[in-house]
């Protein structure tokens, strides 16, 4: 077998076994949450007998381990149950919030990660002088702003202040993809924000490691210049941990986005998954909780596939 072709399948047997003790911590923190969810639904006066029945119905009566293989087995066959609080089919209900989180964090990617790029090989270029530190501390100082103050900083800014947006991002079945690209306009940019530094600190610090190699003298023995050295040379050498840190920060896209669609009463999974926190509804916290979990893996399997191929030692072991 070829090594790349074995790291591959020890990346992703990997992964489903990490997967599978997600789970199983999933499925135990969201048995720690206080609260029943009985009472929750039939509220103070039910009485003792009515609790009882309700809990057989929706069998929180049976053992904790029976309950976690019947919902294991369920989410193997594609079945996520069903919502204790309203009996909707969980997995019809998670597929448009999916496609909404999906839709929020490809629009902060495909601003975020080039522009990440390209700040970080700026910063490279000009290290220890002006432009590299601006960027450093403008992108350190938008890190360091906690999710719902950098939120609410630009809600104010772009609402009240310079009146561009709503403050709300609204988005529904049939919208157009520009009227969808407007509605989540200020999302976008809170994500943007937060993202940013790590990208761009990361593809400094790898140009810098790699710009220290003989064969970069030889480029500027040739005349090139100093950003067609860091683009031609010194870029494809130092992906490796770019790629790394790209795919965290994807991952985080999706999966650490709860705060920011809460603040813009966004439409998605982190919104679904709060609102069903507090209903203390088991099922749909485990799917969501499950879904991210699959995301956060995969996002990480890609990125060790992806910086194995692209790191020639890898692809043609002596």
């Amino acid at each position: 077998m070829h090594p790349i072709l074995k790291l591959l399948v020890q990346r992703i047997a990997l992964g489903l076994v990490l997967l599978l003790a997600v789970s199983a911590v999933i499925f135990l923190g969201v048995e720690a949450l206080p609260g029943d969810t009985a009472q929750a639904i039939l509220g103070q006066s039910a009485t003792p007998q009515a609790l009882e029945n309700l809990r057989a119905q929706m069998g929180l009566d049976q053992p904790a381990l029976t309950r976690y293989f019947n919902w294991l087995g369920g989410v193997m066959t594609g079945d996520l149950g069903k919502a204790l609080t309203n009996g909707v089919d969980i997995a019809q209900a998670i597929g448009q919030r999916l496609g909404n989180t999906l839709f929020l964090a490809g629009c902060a990617a495909v601003i975020a990660v080039p522009l990440a790029l390209i700040l970080g090989a700026v910063a490279a270029r000009y290290a220890g002088r002006w432009p590299d530190k601006v960027i450093s501390a403008v992108t350190l100082t938008t890190i360091s702003l906690p999710e719902f103050v950098a939120a609410y900083f630009v809600i104010y800014l772009l609402t009240i202040v310079f009146p561009v947006f709503q403050p709300v991002a609204i988005v529904f079945p049939g919208m157009s993809f520009w009227a969808k690209l407007q509605a989540v306009a200020l999302p976008v940019i809170v994500l943007v924000m937060v993202v940013l530094a790590h990208m761009m600190r990361m593809t400094r610090a790898a140009i810098l490691n790699v710009m220290q190699s003989a064969y970069i003298e030889t480029a500027e023995l040739k005349g090139l210049s100093p950003m067609t050295i860091i683009w031609k040379h010194a870029f494809p050498n130092a992906i490796a941990p770019v790629i790394s840190v790209v795919a965290i920060n994807l991952a985080y896209l999706v999966v650490g986005v709860v705060v920011v669609e809460v603040v813009f009463s966004y439409n998605a999974l982190g919104q679904y998954l709060v609102d069903h926190v507090t209903k203390r509804d088991l099922p749909v916290v485990q799917a969501v909780g499950l879904i991210f979990a699959a995301v956060y893996i995969g996002l990480n399997i890609i990125a060790d596939v992806t910086s194995i191929i692209a790191n020639p030692r890898l692809r043609h072991p002596k």
